[in-house]
């Protein structure tokens, strides 16, 4: 069974070794928390903090780079075990609508006047969960599942789901809509301890779920019957990636709207590194993540002081190339 995967993932050897890659993931992450924490329109200075910059860096800026760094995590794991799941280097929950069912949940949560964290999670939870089965569903065929089926599932459930989205939002008032459709895009400014706590506990979870099954999902990317053969029970699998994903995207887009091509981008860049061995991406992925995003929100805030721009417009600059270039290779 190991040296199946080795046979298909190495092809020699790893390009670096994860120990290596792992010290330089941490490197980068200390490096861009630091970076994140004192860079802004207000900048911060080690030497010597005023009382009203002691302020913003324990009331806004620390809640705002720990959030960034889970939510920049959960949606890595998320494209990391879909794609290992469905074969497919272009399952990604923002492409997959999984996103816009996650963020449909919690717009109906809002009109629900349930505004509270966990019930807003528990809306996106739903709704991401509507969109990635439907999404599967839709993508199945006798001949089994292609990228085309796939690509073309998760946009006809995204524009379906953007345009209630839109429907919906058509019925703010003027300020209410500003401010969510700039948390549409992705805007970590609202982050507080208790929303990144619970982002924390959930990809914490998702995380031990995820490398409980990644010898699993290693089988199951030669393919299920393969898998099967070996002993994998396939439809359990299945259920605990897809339901694990859909918690992950959901209390990610809950707490920070729509950041897409995270989980496109990062889980691919880990696999150039070290390889397809799950054991490895899955972890490396969430690490590298959280640096992303926590990269593309200090880039959101400093580019054009003093306003800012939508961490999901950054991820998007980035994310969309590399989008064309997989889809183009496939």
């Amino acid at each position: 069974m190991k040296s199946a995967i080795e046979t298909k993932d190495r092809r020699g050897t790893f390009y670096l070794k994860p120990s290596k890659f792992g010290l330089v993931l941490i490197v980068a992450f200390m490096l861009s928390v630091i970076f994140a924490v004192f860079l802004g329109s207000e900048k911060l200075h080690f030497s010597h903090l005023t009382p009203l910059q002691k302020q913003i860096l324990f009331e806004i800026r620390i809640p705002r780079v720990l959030l960034g760094i889970f939510v920049g995590a959960s949606l890595a794991l998320s494209g990391a075990g879909l794609q290992a799941l469905l074969r497919n280097p272009l399952a990604e929950p923002y492409l997959l609508g999984v996103s816009s069912g996650a963020a449909l949940g919690t717009i109906i949560s809002f009109a629900l006047s349930f505004n509270s964290d966990i019930s807003r999670s528990l809306f996106a939870f739903l709704g991401a969960s509507l969109a990635t089965f439907s999404v599967y569903n839709m993508a199945k065929s006798k001949t089994g599942m292609s990228i085309e089926r796939l690509a073309l599932s998760g946009i006809i459930v995204t524009t379906l789901l953007s345009s209630i989205i839109v429907l919906l939002t058509s019925l703010l008032d003027s300020t209410k809509l500003r401010s969510f459709t700039f948390w549409l895009l992705g805007d970590l400014s609202q982050a507080t301890r208790h929303a990144f706590l619970f982002v924390l506990i959930v990809c914490s979870i998702g995380l031990l779920v995820l490398l409980s099954q990644a010898r699993a999902l290693n089988l199951m990317m030669i393919g299920e019957k393969d898998a099967f053969d070996f002993g994998v029970e396939v439809a359990r699998v299945k259920l605990l990636v897809f339901i694990t994903s859909s918690a992950l995207v959901g209390v990610s887009v809950a707490a920070s709207g729509s950041i897409g091509y995270v989980g496109l981008v990062v889980p691919h860049l880990v696999r150039l590194v070290v390889g397809s061995d799950n054991r490895y991406v899955l972890p490396f992925s969430a690490l590298t993540g959280a640096i992303f995003v926590v990269f593309a929100d200090t880039l959101a805030r400093i580019l054009i002081p003093p306003r800012e721009l939508p961490v999901g417009a950054i991820t998007a600059i980035i994310g969309a190339p590399m989008f064309i270039y997989l889809l183009k290779r496939t």
